[in-house]
């Protein structure tokens, strides 16, 4: 199922995500006692994340959350580019989760396919025995059509078989670590944020119905058994 929401603003768009979040952490919980979620990157999601932390702190069970990463910049997690740096700062230093419910991404490894192959483990782990990942995972859109770090024509597109693989992308940093499609799209629902008038062109594409996820990965996002849900500002649906 897939479901397109606009919004006016970022802001907007922000807080309707973290309420809606709210409500998946809350069923999710009732259901299995615990809930697992995959962090975005990048700058659009930072806004929801903070008000999780501020708004919804006293809300939430934080003791049954489980915190994963869809991509990473393969860099120290102190580094400014870091995607966990950015979450840490916004979201999980700000609320009680147990560090041991946070599971970054490993950059400190011998080399990125180590640390993508200990990764995936540590999924295979804690997905075992179902055909589930996430409970929800938390996407964002570039300009171009990546998401996670599945950029246009990427050998990574096609891979069928693995869960986590190290890419190199053709932005700063170019090493990275994604999650496939394999494992993306196993997750019980999907929210894809996107904002700004730099999206708008892209996004048009994608909602249409000529794109294809070699040229538009984000594309390529079709959950097996679950929700899939746009929230997109003023700007980003301008196209639409």
């Amino acid at each position: 199922m897939k479901e397109v929401l606009k919004f006016k603003t970022l802001e907007e768009l922000s807080r309707a995500a973290a309420n809606e979040v709210l409500k998946e952490i809350e069923a999710g919980i009732r259901r299995s006692g615990r809930f697992t979620i995959a962090l975005s990157g990048g700058h659009t999601p930072s806004g929801l994340y903070s008000i999780l932390a501020s708004d919804y702190r006293d809300r939430i069970k934080w003791d049954a959350v489980h915190f994963f990463f869809g991509d990473e910049r393969y860099v120290p997690h102190t580094d400014n580019l870091s995607n966990f740096k950015m979450a840490k700062l916004s979201l999980l230093d700000v609320v009680p989760v147990p560090r041991v419910n946070v599971h970054a991404i490993p950059t400190m490894l011998a080399d990125a396919d180590v640390s993508a192959k200990k990764y995936e483990e540590e999924l295979r782990k804690t997905f075992a025995g179902g055909t589930q990942t996430f409970d929800l995972l938390l996407l964002g859109m570039g300009k171009e059509g990546h998401t996670a770090s599945l950029f246009p024509r990427s050998p990574a597109l096609d891979e069928k078989d693995r869960w986590v693989l190290p890419v190199v992308v053709p932005i700063v940093p170019p090493e990275r670590i994604t999650l496939t499609y394999d494992a993306l799209n196993r997750s019980r629902a999907t929210f894809l944020l996107v904002a700004g008038e730099d999206k708008a062109e892209t996004v048009g594409k994608v909602l249409g119905r000529d794109a294809d996820y070699h040229t538009f990965p984000v594309k390529g996002i079709h959950p097996m058994s679950g929700k899939l849900v746009w929230y997109l500002d003023a700007a980003a649906a301008s196209r639409l």
